[in-house]
């Protein structure tokens, strides 16, 4: 062969493999993509399952194989899936002394079957709440609980249960929703599990308030993102951020409401105000009242018993002319003194002119807004844009899992632009994912970071129904700027972890409107605050050697206290709070030695701690210190945090060794006034109403403490759960086998290089 033609022959080798090598990268590259494709895909369906109820983490259905021996199942419309039947009935007791609250909560962990089983409940609690005792009744015994650190708790549980040992584990999912886990309850047996929790009241308006959370509303978790990397030895992968890693934690199965309600609540209040009583109401239930005497009272339940399917709120101010006589509470404990001291700013109109205002109204149109929720919603911006005048400036940003921003920017609050933004807003309708993120920096995002004509305040108006609170904070403390950012709570059962803590790190307020009827009451309060001076540089000073939490302390607005918990070895002298106010300087002094004494006030000033903690983790703050902080806080003060969890266990085995254990979550009513197909999807099946379903008699004979555990023994029913379906699984596996051809075609491709 001649030179030429070898030469020739050479090249065409040489561009046949580089053309193959091409080829091969190109597959690569294709299949790579293609997988990361299908991934996304798959994680995405599968946290829209759990997040409507298709997965088995939210619907709690099984099959018999599934669920083993001795289960009580109740039937379901799905063919063959059944839903386990623990029952919880929860009893309230409230001791209100002055500012303090404490807590009793028992519930009673019912199993009407024949078998043995372990009940799981999540149950809310407040926000703020020193949750600090435990303790498990097993016939006429109490055994105590302790706070151990969270996995060692969960081990000692695991193993109790696995020994056949009655225990009951109380874990923090976050600080407003907890979850009791209770194991080895015998065939027709009821175990009482009890916890107490301190707080203190909310002060604003001049009134007092209490809210006590009854139902864990459904959480939209945001699906976990992909992106694709290079690895230099592995050649493409996936990297995996999942902004709610325990999302499965948060799922419980909801009923839905035509079933009728289950988890039947009992609520007594205590009140000793420490000064003369003058209107008691709650917004949210029918109360009966009884004086006992001018400064105290005793407030149950007109109902005797509800199903937790909405928070109970309760509020109560001073006489006309009466004023609080306890400012200041002392506790000494050891060799420290605790201190809480609620001071209330002076309330008189300032003479400083407000500057005109730049508001930024978010309104949240998901599913789980459906129904009173949105129409409460709507409502309150509708009444907040009638209150913007001339010299202001708004936009309107709506959201569900799309998202829209009504106007390019900021636009005058003319005649006509309030008009055309009250006709975008009335056509609103409620559906959809909570993708909150957007919309917060949307929201957050200033075009004139310099302006210093105008306030520019963030009105958020949401259920706060979403699991990626942390995400959301951290992104509130980066974006915040000159901004200041106001919750309004909406609905029977907002989210008030997030709304409170949102208003915290946005340095601004939470407002809560249970219904309709408070939207006009509610939003005028806000406004006040809107309107009125801001009062910033707050600080406290004591000594060198106390340690004040919050700190630092947050701005405040007309008619709010502040309210400050201090522990130093000898708490003498005086306290001095300062600050501006209006622009000119502000302070008060409180005499130390005209403390009132109070119990528990230690509790609370460790559960504050903590929580500012928390606070500055997703603001940035080293974790590996701040996860030191709070454990070592939670395990010195006996509390239960996001690191402690209470666990108590009966020594003595009671489920015999050969005895199956079947286990289930407790279902959950859905929150009053929720529309169940706009939070779950409208293509479910509908309910064909049982005339027996839910006997009446069913929940009462559940609260009755003297009732035998076989009184209650319901036969079985038709119940409609979150039906659908997805291919999570199988996109997983397409996912993963084109992951493995390209890693192949790409060792195939180094080879072929070599």
């Amino acid at each position: 062969m001649s030179p030429s033609k070898r030469g020739t022959n050479m090249r065409n080798t040489t561009t046949k493999a580089r053309d193959l090598r091409l080829t091969l990268r190109f597959i690569q590259l294709l299949t790579a993509t293609l997988a990361t494709a299908i991934l996304i895909m798959a994680f995405a369906a599968r946290a829209h399952a759990e997040t409507i109820g298709c997965g088995p983490t939210r619907d709690g259905l099984m099959t018999k194989a599934e669920a083993g021996t001795g289960t009580l199942l109740l039937k379901t419309s799905t063919p063959g899936r059944y839903l386990p039947a623990p029952r919880v009935a929860t009893d309230i007791a409230v001791d209100i002394a002055g500012p303090i609250a404490r807590t009793k909560v028992t519930q009673r962990f019912e199993n009407p079957s024949e078998g043995w089983v372990e009940g799981v409940y999540v149950f809310p609690l407040p926000e703020s709440a020193a949750v600090d005792t435990l303790k498990m009744k097993i016939g006429e015994r109490f055994i105590e609980g302790q706070v151990k650190e969270r996995q060692e708790a969960r081990q000692i549980y695991e193993t109790a249960k696995a020994n056949g040992q009655k225990a009951s584990l109380v874990e923090e999912e976050r600080p407003n929703v907890f979850t009791n886990s209770v194991a080895n309850i015998g065939p027709h047996e009821a175990i009482v599990v009890q916890m107490e929790y301190q707080e203190s009241l909310r002060f604003d308006q001049g009134r007092y308030s209490l809210r006590i959370p009854l139902v864990v509303a459904p959480r939209y978790s945001p699906a976990p993102t992909a992106a694709l990397v290079r690895c230099a030895e592995a050649g493409v992968g996936i990297d995996l951020n999942d902004p709610v890693p325990d999302r499965d934690r948060l799922d419980a199965p909801v009923l839905r409401p035509e079933m009728g309600k289950v988890n039947p609540v009992t609520l007594t209040v205590t009140l000793k105000a420490g000064f003369p009583l003058g209107l008691i109401e709650s917004t949210s239930h029918a109360i009966t009242v009884k004086p006992n005497g001018k400064t105290d009272a005793t407030i149950t339940l007109k109902a005797g018993e509800v199903p937790a399917d909405q928070d109970f709120t309760l509020s109560f101010a001073p006489a006309p002319g009466a004023e609080p006589s306890v400012a200041l509470l002392k506790e000494r404990t050891g060799d420290t003194d605790y201190l809480l001291a609620l001071i209330v700013p002076p309330t008189e109109e300032t003479r400083v002119k407000p500057k005109p205002r730049e508001a930024i109204f978010v309104l949240d149109n998901s599913g789980s807004m459906g129904g009173e929720s949105i129409r409460q919603a709507k409502a309150g911006l509708l009444a907040a844009l009638d209150r913007l005048t001339p010299a202001d400036r708004f936009n309107v940003i709506r959201f569900d899992d799309t998202l829209t921003v009504l106007f390019p920017a900021p636009v005058d609050a003319t005649a006509e632009k309030i008009a055309f933004a009250k006709g975008y807003v009335s056509n609103i309708e409620a559906n959809g994912g909570t993708e909150m993120l957007p919309a917060l920096l949307a929201a957050l995002t200033d075009t004139t970071p310099a302006d210093e004509t105008h306030i520019r305040q963030v009105i958020f108006l949401t259920d706060g129904s979403v699991g990626n609170e942390a995400q959301l904070f951290a992104a509130i403390g980066e974006k915040l700027g000159r901004s200041r950012l106001f919750t309004i709570g909406i609905g029977s059962a907002p989210n008030s972890y997030f709304m409170a803590g949102a208003a915290r790190a946005g340095r601004g307020s939470y407002t809560y409107i249970g219904g309709v009827d408070q939207v006009s009451a509610k939003m005028a309060e806000l406004f006040a605050k809107l309107e009125r001076p801001v009062m910033t540089g707050l600080t406290a000073k004591l000594s060198d050697n106390a340690e004040i939490w919050p700190n630092p302390l947050p701005d405040l607005y007309a008619g709010e206290p502040v309210l400050i918990t201090l522990k130093a070895p000898e708490a003498n002298g005086t306290l001095t709070l300062s600050g501006v106010r209006g622009g000119t300087p502000w302070a008060a002094k409180l005499d130390l030695a005209k403390a009132e004494p109070g119990s528990g006030i230690a509790k609370l000033w460790a559960r504050t701690k903590i929580a500012a903690l928390e606070e500055s983790r997703v603001q940035g703050a080293d974790a590996v210190q701040v996860d030191k902080g709070v454990l070592e806080t939670a395990l010195a003060y006996h509390l239960t945090s996001r690191l402690t969890s209470l666990v108590a266990v009966d020594v003595t085995p009671s489920r015999p060794a050969d005895a199956a254990l079947s286990s289930g979550k407790v279902a959950l009513n859905l929150p009053a006034g929720w529309d169940f197909d706009k939070v779950f999807g409208e293509t479910m099946r509908p309910l064909e109403r049982r005339a027996d379903a839910y006997p009446t008699g069913l929940l009462t004979q559940l609260a009755a403490k003297t009732a035998p555990a076989s009184a209650v023994k319901p036969a079985d029913q038709d119940l409609v759960l979150p039906q659908g379906g997805t291919e999570s699984m199988l996109l997983l596996i397409i996912g993963t086998l084109l992951l493995l051809i390209s890693g192949t075609l790409f060792l195939r491709g180094r080879r072929s290089v070599s």
